[in-house]
């Protein structure tokens, strides 16, 4: 019986050697940042109980309402894939008592998430993000500390063409005041019914519709920005003074609200210029009354998702990365059982000084044992047999223009393979 292939499921990103090897490094760099300015990891369920995500992302945002793979599990129990990250380490805060500790709580995550999208180039069903939440402080400070590791994680990859956009959301009395004169805008609109029941529920929610008609009628809306008591005018001014202290530029963007329904004050995104419709690169912002909403108490946040998958293929539109940088630094191709013992012995010592070594195993002939390591990578081949074995010197070959250099089998351990 002849068996039918199993394909992954459509719109799911997935990587596979030797692709994996710059989605590692994307996503090692993305969030390298995070770990030196003493963030700590939260391994978190990729499932969750569907009303963290409700109550938490908001019923109005197109998360909720159209994205999410929910599913009713063996006990009956509504549970959902995760959309994003935010609440879930809110949720795992709360529940574990961290907001009664030492504050901040400095966090950072990373993992696949899923969202039931049209897949297009960038935008995928399962995605890959790094993430990090700063909870317990409303400091204008930290919202510059946050902002600055998602821009090193970008300058960690080499990468130059994008941009910072930012943007206040405002507190509670600033969308107040805002709320009511843009519900009398939109009231004058003629808008569908799916599209009026969003607007109800946050009107705000209409600055990020991506239909050019619904762009054109909020083209004269009024702006949170404008509304903007001295508070929050204050903690914004802060934030940007902080921003060019460290030297990171910005635009200021009044239109920009984002997805989700729980971003107050400081908000921001990065836009890469190389990737057409699917631009955003990662974003965040602060999130004052969420712990308050999943039933905690109230405490300040704010944090920011990035993309590894976008920052991936930026990556490669920039050209900053280099498939050599992902290969061995030595190649062993051992002649015969004797030569195979060592090599194995050789390499494993070799590997404990970080140099990545591969073996040419299943006894092939030299010639195809060299065809292997031309088409690894390796930056070094050491041919291993009997003759190396009974002088006790091997020929360590640079791959990169063929010159070699005499070394004993006993000083491998010590030699530095890079170029």
């Amino acid at each position: 019986m002849k068996y039918e292939k199993i394909q992954a499921p459509k719109g799911v990103s997935e990587y596979v050697p030797p692709e994996s090897a710059a989605f590692e490094w994307v996503r090692e760099n993305l969030i390298t940042p995070a770990k030196l300015a003493g963030y700590q990891l939260m391994e978190l369920p990729v499932f969750e109980d569907t009303a963290l995500f409700s109550r938490g992302v908001g019923e109005s945002t197109d998360v909720v309402s159209k994205e999410m793979y929910t599913f009713e599990d063996r006990g009956g129990r509504s549970i959902t894939l995760r959309p994003e990250g935010t609440a879930g380490v809110m949720r795992a805060v709360i529940e574990n008592g961290l907001d009664r500790g030492q504050l901040p709580v400095r966090a950072w995550y990373s993992g696949a998430f899923f969202r039931a999208e049209r897949p297009q180039a960038g935008r995928y069903r399962q995605f890959y993000q790094v993430g990090v939440e700063a909870i317990g402080l409303d400091d204008p400070a930290i919202d510059a500390e946050v902002i600055s590791i998602a821009d090193q994680g970008f300058k960690n990859l080499g990468l130059k063409n994008y941009r910072l956009e930012i943007t206040s959301l405002g507190d509670a009395e600033s969308r107040a005041a805002h709320r009511v004169d843009l519900q009398k805008y939109i009231s004058k609109l003629s808008l569908d019914e799916a599209t009026a029941a969003r607007a109800q529920i946050n009107p705000l929610r209409l600055f990020d519709d991506k239909r050019d008609e619904i762009k054109k009628s909020m083209k004269n809306a009024p702006l949170l920005m404008d509304y903007l008591n001295e508070k929050s005018k204050s903690h914004f001014a802060q934030v940007q003074s902080y921003l060019d202290q460290l030297g990171i530029s910005y635009v200021i963007n009044p239109r920009m609200v984002r997805g989700l329904d729980y971003y107050t004050g400081t908000t921001f995104e990065f836009i890469h210029e190389d990737l057409g419709a699917q631009s955003g690169i990662g974003g965040g912002g602060r999130y004052d009354g969420l712990m308050e909403i999943l039933g905690g108490q109230s405490l300040s946040g704010i944090g920011f998702g990035l993309g590894v998958d976008r920052a991936l293929l930026a990556a490669r539109a920039e050209g900053v990365l280099k498939d050599d940088q992902f290969s061995s630094d030595l190649f062993i191709i051992p002649l015969g059982e004797q030569a195979k013992a060592i090599a194995l012995s050789l390499a494993a010592q070799i590997r404990q000084n970080g140099v990545r070594t591969e073996i040419a195993l299943g006894d092939r002939a030299l010639k195809g044992a060299m065809k292997a390591a031309d088409k690894s990578g390796s930056r070094y081949v050491i041919v291993l047999g009997e003759s190396e074995i009974a002088a006790g010197n091997v020929e360590i070959k640079r791959m990169s223009d063929g010159s070699s250099t005499s070394v004993k089998i006993a000083q491998l351990q010590s030699v530095t393979f890079t170029d």
